[in-house]
């Protein structure tokens, strides 16, 4: 099984099985597989900073208009996770192009080049964005991990 044996006579050394796993809802695990599992990191929504990490991150490659503001958008992105983040983002960039096509019938937005429908994101994209998509945790799931956090710990 590749798994099993130790050092032998030619040398060979003990080879070590790491198991990861990750969960969203660490409650649900069972006691006897708690107490097997001896290391837990508990991963925290992102602060401020690693938000407008994030944000760069994902707009990176796309052209982004002078008036967008990270630190501003990191503010207002409190809760949200990374996945939230990555949305949002995704949503702004296609703004651009949702304003291009408005109006026009299929094969007018097939016959438009790449140049025609690129726009830059622009901080009312974000806007618009972030009023459709609302951050996927809740306050309350925030506190329950925050309890078991205090009960079992992180190492």
């Amino acid at each position: 099984d590749g798994c099993s044996g130790g050092g032998d006579e030619t040398g060979e050394e003990e080879k070590k099985v790491m198991v990861l796993a990750a969960t969203n809802f660490p409650w649900d695990i069972d006691e006897a597989l708690r107490r097997r599992l001896e290391k837990r990191i508990h991963i925290p929504l992102p602060d401020a900073d690693a938000r407008a990490a994030l944000v760069n991150i994902n707009v990176r490659g796309v052209e982004v208009a002078e008036d967008v503001d990270v630190r501003a958008l990191a503010t207002r992105m409190d809760g949200y996770s990374g996945d939230d983040i990555t949305n949002v983002c995704r949503d702004a960039a296609m703004n651009g192009m949702r304003r291009k096509i408005v109006g026009k019938r299929p094969e007018e937005i097939r016959a438009m080049s790449k140049e025609e429908v690129a726009a830059p994101i622009t901080m009312e994209d974000m806007r618009e964005a972030l009023k459709r998509i609302s951050p996927s945790v809740s306050k309350e799931d925030v506190e329950r991990h925050m309890e078991w956090l205090a009960e079992f710990g992180s190492t």
